[in-house]
Order: C-alpha cells, then sequence, then structure tokens
C-alpha cells in the first residue's frame, strides 16, 4: 500500500464508492470519457487481493482532470453512485472538521500507509504520522477527512482494529481551537459541512453501468461533452 509520488497529483483524481467488481479495466474506461489517461492505482488489501473500494486516475492534464469531476462525479457504478474529487484539492476549503485522532500506531506505520489504510472510508484531505523534534515517532497521527460521513464509518469500523499488528484507538481529535476539550464531530459541524456540500454539490448524470455490457469507445475531446454514458 504506496502511494504512487511521482505521479502529477494536479492532474489526479480520487475515485470513491466503486464496487467490489469493479476493475482497473472499468475504471480507465470510464475515465477516458473525460480525457486521456496516464494511470490507474487501486490499493488493494494484501491478503485477499480484493480492492478497497477507491482508486486514483492520473490523466494527460490538469484540465482533463477538472472535466473528469464535473462530468463523472456521482455517475452510477453497478448500482452505485461514485464519488470523484481532485487528489489536490484546496484542503482548506475542503475542511469541514472532520477530523480523526488514530493512537497506538505501530512505528512502521507512516504517513502513506496511514492514507491508504484510512481512504477505505472516503476522500482524505490529509494524513500525518506525529513525531518529536527528534524525529522519533510518537505512535499516534490524525486523518482529516472531506465529510463526516467518511471519518464515522472510518472511526465505527478500524477503531480497536489491528494495524501492523497492533490495535489502533480512533476517535474523533480535540479541537485546536475553541471550547477548551471539545472535539471534532459536533453538530454545529455537522450542519455547516451539510451546508457546504449542498452549496457546492453538483450530480451530472446520474446512472451509468448499471449492469455489464459493451462499452462506448467515443472518444470526441473537441466536442467535450458526453450526452449519454456508454454501458458497461
Amino acid at each position: 500500500m504506496a502511494i504512487h509520488l511521482d505521479r502529477n497529483q494536479e492532474a489526479t483524481v480520487w475515485i470513491g464508492g466503486l464496487d467490489e467488481k469493479v476493475e482497473e479495466g472499468v475504471v480507465w474506461e470510464l475515465m477516458t470519457q473525460a480525457g486521456p489517461v496516464i494511470s490507474v492505482n487501486m490499493p488493494r488489501d494484501k491478503i485477499t487481493g480484493e480492492h478497497q473500494g477507491y482508486a486514483f486516475c492520473e490523466f494527460a492534464s490538469e484540465e482533463d482532470a477538472d472535466y473528469a469531476m464535473k462530468i463523472m462525479n456521482m455517475v452510477k457504478l453497478y448500482g452505485k453512485s461514485i464519488k470523484i474529487n481532485k487528489a489536490s484539492r484546496d484542503r482548506k476549503d475542503m475542511d469541514v472538521g472532520a477530523n480523526v485522532f488514530v493512537g497506538n500506531l505501530d512505528g512502521e506505520v507512516d504517513d502513506q500507509l496511514l492514507y491508504n489504510t484510512f481512504s477505505a472510508f472516503g476522500q482524505v484531505l490529509s494524513a500525518k504520522v506525529m513525531y518529536d523534534d527528534e524525529g522519533t515517532h510518537r505512535g499516534f497521527g490524525f486523518v482529516n477527512f472531506a465529510d463526516f460521513e467518511s471519518s464515522d464509518a472510518a472511526i465505527l469500523h478500524m477503531n480497536g482494529q489491528f494495524l501492523c499488528n497492533r490495535p489502533v484507538h480512533v476517535s474523533y481529535a480535540y479541537k485546536k481551537e475553541g471550547t477548551r476539550g471539545e472535539k471534532h464531530g459536533t453538530e454545529a459541524e455537522r450542519l455547516l459541512a451539510k451546508r457546504m456540500q449542498a452549496r457546492n454539490a453538483k450530480r451530472p448524470h446520474m446512472h451509468f453501468a448499471s449492469t455489464p455490457g459493451e462499452s462506448s469507445r467515443h472518444q470526441d475531446r473537441q466536442a467535450r461533452e458526453v450526452a449519454r454514458p456508454p454501458v458497461l
């Protein structure tokens, strides 16, 4: 489980909510409707070999990645609506307070492993393992999600689970600002997050690939319009 650090993050999108039947080839074929694809990375479980419900797709340009977000977000793939966001989207604008504390981390856990592990539950804006001034692993870190649905799921499913042979503690982090001792995940934060999501919500093309079949290879880049996505 590693992030491809050499890829162009500005031209890369995160794709979440993928059905278990979705393979790299399906993601590649779908994303080519928006523009030329350079690579598709679908992290998989080392033991079962199953993907973890999300993927990263790198396009030839940032414009192609932006276009993919506009036309592919909330498309239905095998009956499930997928979510697409820019991998490098402005974290400050997207931060709703869904900040999670992860404790009792093994010294082998680094930022990349933390990021990939928790990306299984939704889009991760940042994942950071904490070190002291001498570079010593402090045994805990923080994961900031793009929405509370993802952070709630991460806490529900990861608290007490083993990561590198150690059970981790997962809960909402304490706020740096505001009332002393108050944690993230409050009703006020959730209400604000819903308002932000309602303002920014764009839901084009609500149906795609509900059942397997033949796929179109329409590649008209100049038109830049996908009137009806093909059926896989």
